[in-house]
């Protein structure tokens, strides 16, 4: 029986909770929790005291681009639970089209008679959505942006139809187009009455004029009954309304027909066009019989479904003038702010008080922890409404109810959502292309501005080195790639066992749930202490209640850990080993050029196509979620393409002239990778077979353990990056600003240009294979660990001067951040 696992049996119950207690801290003698791979980093391992803090050169991480650049002192995150801290690091999702999440609107929806605050739920047809995220794959390798510019969208006017509508449609459309786009926009989304007894029609056969239809036959006005209404509830079959309904119940066949367009941008340019212009209040589509391919593809515009038309009367109008429940699209987005809580705990706090399953909540990519992180989720309705979804959250707040609209105080338990839409679609994992961030290092020292300005020159000219931050292994004694390795060997006591295992300067709730088990053996008692948010842990002891205490069954015990979570142990490992190979690569051969051995891809960069280990947020959360795995991984299987490895190639002496550092990939282990030529190659075996596997072979009985494998560029350049220096007396005092404390009206940031110390706030964005700590140790030369950081931030000097300044209004205000 392993020391930690507990064994609940009679001569368990019977032992004294003193010995028990003790053997806890004990740590076998042949045995270091750490792989056996680590004895190649070169360095001693951790004391086997039970307070073993782990660093960056235990996960690889060693090396540095700018070398001779003088240091820049600085505390990347600071360590205390104060709202001003978390505001030092501000993360925004950048979505597929290269626009910035922020959230925008916090107040009640306003009820709609139709279906029209779902003006966004209009997507771009099937052709549009492939060749956009076609063209977000490709530019992502490429490391460019695809983002929309802001000046091709429709300014604020009163005009009903801005000439800028006509100047951007007259790149896709002829004049005559135009004009009958016009035309049909200015009617509004119902189609013109007819003197027919209010009865629409369809158009005559090949027509595409927007004007009033002909009759449609007699017998088959009979049938129309509101298009089906829709069934929504009591608003169904038109809303009771008879046929058709009382307000709408006609069908709207009005749309315009481009001419053949051959070019696939184009089209794509006409799609996106019309998305932006009107906000998805008219839709584009391809013609469902298109022309043969040498004449082109005609598309379609006419009013979106969603906007009172409802084409073929589908969810006719209820009483009132509401539209049925289940006429919305099916899904509903919305932006979540979290403070200090990582993205699966906040989806987990919104399932339970949205009262919703938390499998229908779903988010492109998860956000770190320790900070301020703004992205959009989307849910699965199931008939709730957005309204329904707004009273359920913001009952919540500061546990009062918000019955007249308003809201004044910050999310209860640092969980802010707004800005609702309705979608046709939900959000995958993958779905963005980066991270915006606004971060602040406090108590900077640095012997020159000119300095500064170096070693953030050098991120920003040659970039940094593309390792997986501390967040990937996670912040306590017991490391998540430790745990992935025992999953990929099917050891499965051993990863129970550490998972459930004792952690140094845990919160004393999590430390007490352990004890009752691992001590006392009282599993009621440790799962009415473990917090909800001890995601793993709780899964498996409510596994053991299921059997009644019965602890044999680990592999059945891990098994209900979410999959997602459980891929985060695997996919660690591979980090940890990659990371390692990349230390030992630049250490050789340093950063200037390729060299023979080394792998780029073979292809275009738009056929790429691999799931990879989840390296698309930054930094990630301690619950990392998998690209390739999760609860919406079924929905993702239908809309993806087939996944196919990409070509790769070892570079030649002959090759060396065509390619760059920033073209240099590294692969993470698994089955369908190639390791890179000569003595990298075989480092990498060499780490595989001393931890116990075999490189040629990642199948494992248990599907979900299987590694594919996937490549990982080994230098990130920043997209964008610029930086000030501020100054600053109290180190509670925020520099920065939320998203929410902005819409609440509370202060802004005040400088003091007098202040005693300094600090340096960066904004920078990253694309979705990078770590913005990695970026900030590159500048400062300094260890990114927990604990390390807790320990300058203690040191700092600023610490002296705290609540030495007014608080901010917030605060004042009863604005207090519930902390985790």
């Amino acid at each position: 029986m392993s020391l930690i696992f507990h064994e609940r049996d009679q001569d368990d119950a019977e032992t004294e909770p003193a010995l028990k207690r003790a053997k806890l801290d004990e740590t076998s003698e042949h045995e270091h929790i750490l792989p056996p791979s680590h004895r190649l980093l070169g360095i001693p391992l951790p004391a086997k005291d039970g307070v073993m803090h782990f660093t960056e050169a235990n996960v690889g991480i060693s090396e540095y681009i700018g070398h001779g650049i003088p240091k820049i002192e600085g505390i990347i995150k600071q360590r205390l639970n104060r709202p001003a801290r978390f505001t030092d690091f501000l993360v925004y999702e950048i979505d597929q089209d290269g626009n910035v999440v922020h959230l925008k609107d916090i107040e009640k929806p306003e009820a709609k008679g139709e279906v029209t605050d779902a003006s966004a739920s209009a997507s771009l047809s099937t052709e549009a959505d492939s060749a956009v995220a076609d063209a977000a794959v490709k530019s992502a390798e490429q490391g460019q942006s695809m983002a929309i510019q802001d000046k091709g969208k429709a300014p604020a006017s009163d005009e009903p139809w801005p000439e800028l509508f006509t100047t951007r449609l007259s790149k896709f459309l002829s004049e005559n187009d135009i004009l009958k786009i016009k035309e049909m926009y200015l009617e509004g989304p119902e189609p013109p009455r007819v003197s027919d007894g209010g009865w629409g029609s369809r158009p005559a056969p090949g027509s595409t004029s927007s004007g009033p239809p002909a009759d449609p036959e007699p017998e088959k006005r009979g049938t129309e009954r509101g298009g089906r209404g829709g069934r929504g509830g009591r608003g169904g079959r038109g809303g009771r309304g008879g046929r058709g309904g009382r307000q709408n119940g006609r069908e709207d066949n009005r749309k315009v027909l481009s001419d053949p367009i051959q070019s696939k941008t184009t089209r794509t340019g006409l799609h996106v066009a019309v998305r932006e212009l009107f906000g998805g209040q008219l839709e584009s589509e391809a013609e469902s019989s298109p022309a043969p391919p040498e004449v082109g593809t005609r598309i379609a515009i006419r009013w979106g479904a969603a906007r009172g038309g409802a084409r073929g009367g589908r969810g006719g109008i209820g009483r009132g003038g509401r539209t049925p429940r289940g006429t919305y699209p099916p899904y509903i987005h919305f932006t979540l702010q979290k403070t200090n809580r990582d993205t699966q705990d906040a989806l987990a706090h919104l399932s339970r008080i949205l009262h919703v399953n938390l499998k229908d909540l779903s988010v492109a990519g998860t956000k770190d922890k320790r900070g301020i992180t703004v992205q959009r989720v989307s849910l699965k309705r199931n008939n709730k409404t957005i309204e329904d979804i707004w009273r359920a959250a913001n009952s919540q707040v500061g546990r009062q109810s918000h019955n007249d609209g308003t809201v004044n105080k910050r999310g209860d338990r640092g969980v802010r959502i707004g800005d609702f839409n309705y979608r046709k679609a939900s959000l995958e994992l993958g779905m963005l292309k980066g991270n915006a961030f606004v971060i602040t290092l406090r108590s900077v020292k640095v012997d020159s501005m000119e300095t500064m300005d170096k070693a953030l020159g050098v991120i920003k000219e040659k970039g940094f080195i593309n390792y997986y931050g501390m967040q990937r292994f996670g912040t306590a004694s017991v490391p998540t790639h430790s745990i992935g390795l025992a999953l990929l060997k099917s050891e499965w006591q051993k990863a129970v066992s550490m998972i459930l295992q004792k952690r140094h300067g845990e919160h004393p709730d999590v430390e007490a749930a352990r004890l009752a088990w691992l001590v006392d053996g009282d599993l009621d008692k440790a799962l009415e202490l473990m917090p909800r948010r001890v995601v793993a842990e709780r899964c498996i002891l409510e596994s053991f209640k299921k059997q009644k205490g019965d602890t044999r069954n680990a592999m059945g015990a891990l098994s209900t850990i979410p999959k997602n979570l459980r891929l985060m142990y695997v996919h660690a490992y591979q980090s940890y080993v990659w990371n390692a190979i990349v230390s030992e690569r630049i250490r050789t051969y340093g950063t200037d050029r390729p060299i023979v051995g080394d792998l780029v891809y073979d292809t275009t960069p738009e056929d790429v196509n691999m799931p990879d280990a989840r390296d698309d947020d930054i930094p990630a959360a301690d619950d990392e979620e998998p690209r390739d795995g999760g609860e919406n991984a079924s929905s993702s299987k239908r809309s993806r393409r087939p996944w196919v490895a990409p070509r790769v190639k070892t570079l030649a002496e002959e090759d060396l002239s065509m390619y760059t550092i920033f073209d240099v990939i590294m692969p993470l282990p698994g089955t369908h990778v190639a390791y890179p030529g000569g003595p990298l190659g075989e480092k990498y075996r060499e780490y595989l077979r001393m931890d116990g596997l075999d490189p040629d072979n990642f199948v494992r009985k248990q599907k979900e353990y299987t590694l594919a494998g996937s490549y990982r560029a080994m230098i990130h350049l920043p997209k964008e990056l610029s930086w000030s220096a501020l100054r600053y007396t109290d180190p509670d005092v925020s520099l920065a600003q939320a998203d929410e404390d902005k819409l609440l009206g509370f202060d802004s940031p005040v400088i003091s240009e007098e202040g005693r110390f300094m600090a340096l706030q960066i904004r920078l964005s990253l694309g979705t294979a990078a770590y913005a700590t990695m970026a900030l140790r590159e500048i400062t030369k300094t260890e990114t660990s927990s604990h390390f950081q807790t320990s300058l931030t203690n040191a700092a000097e600023d610490q002296q001067f705290r609540g030495t300044e007014a608080p901010a209004a917030a605060e004042a205000e009863g604005g207090e951040v519930r902390l985790t």
